[in-house]
């Protein structure tokens, strides 16, 4: 339901992957926030993640997103929260957002297959807010339930693999360009080279490659990511075939290689989920 994940659109989200869950129960997110809250004061109290000279109520909310599965055999999503309120006005205050996590698991069937009862799997977590607080929420779930947090890289590979699907896509206004940023190796200096193409003219050439709809094969995406190339050489004599892929722009989303993603259109949230659970898995197993 568009409504219930608007709030995962246009924000920027961190990567990780996340090995099964011990004895995590739904059932039982109202414990968990508690005990995540307790977990964070003890931290304040070593002075980690707090405002300088601000004495501040950290509140935590841990929630179930059931629109985020894939299959019936999916895991129901998991989103925490943190907001924050200053003590001088607790009052009359309203709570600040201040960090959001959240875990899920979309046609992870695979994964589910191959793991004791007692386990839960979640492979893909993403988080939007300070570092510190990631650190400190992933700390607590590592030392509950027994997982463990890896960032989650985007290869150039896969990054080809989502600029043919999103070009692909249908969607209601097409008024965003299609770019590619390409990082130039073995330079003293960071350079990259953006490349921008309008997305009529990336759909157009997307449809000539693909050969059967709703199916994509390696050999396609090499042929599309070459016409891309071939094109750009032909203007400016430069060879992005020797560069390295480093981010990906379309109307449905953005990614880049450090495992940064950013969701445009709620209608395709689930299909781009599914690929960074694809990723996720690859990394655990």
């Amino acid at each position: 339901e568009p409504q219930r994940t608007a709030f995962l659109l246009r924000k920027q989200w961190t990567l990780y992957s996340v090995t099964p869950l011990y004895r995590f129960s739904p059932a039982r997110l109202r414990d968990y926030a508690s005990l995540l809250s307790a977990f964070i004061a003890a931290e304040k109290q070593k002075g980690l993640a707090v405002e300088v000279g601000v004495e501040l109520d950290i509140k935590v909310a841990v929630s179930s997103l059931p629109d985020l599965k894939g299959s019936d055999q999916d895991q129901a999503g998991i989103l925490v929260q943190l907001s924050l309120r200053s003590q001088a006005s607790k009052k009359n205050s309203e709570e600040k957002m201040v960090w959001s996590g959240w875990f899920c698991c979309v046609f992870g069937d695979d994964l589910s297959k191959n793991v004791p009862e007692d386990f839960t799997c979640l492979p893909l977590f993403l988080a939007n807010g300070a570092e510190s607080y990631t650190s400190i929420v992933g700390s607590w779930f590592q030392k509950t339930f027994d997982c463990r947090f890896r960032r989650l890289a985007i290869s150039p590979l896969s990054l080809s693999w989502m600029a043919a699907m999103w070009t692909g896509c249908k969607v209601d206004k097409t008024t965003s360009a299609m770019e590619l940023v390409f990082s130039v190796p073995s330079l003293p200096y960071p350079l990259d080279i953006s490349y921008a193409i309008h997305p009529e003219d990336a759909k157009a050439l997307w449809d000539t490659v693909q050969k059967t709809p709703g199916e994509i094969t390696q050999e396609e995406v090499d042929v599309f990511m070459d016409c891309l190339y071939s094109h750009f050489h032909r203007h400016f004599k430069i060879h992005l075939s020797a560069t390295k892929l480093v981010k990906v722009s379309t109307a449905i989303a953005s990614a880049h290689c450090d495992g940064i993603i950013k969701f445009l259109q709620s209608q395709y949230l689930t299909g781009v989920l599914m690929l960074l659970t694809e990723l996720a898995i690859s990394q655990i197993q």
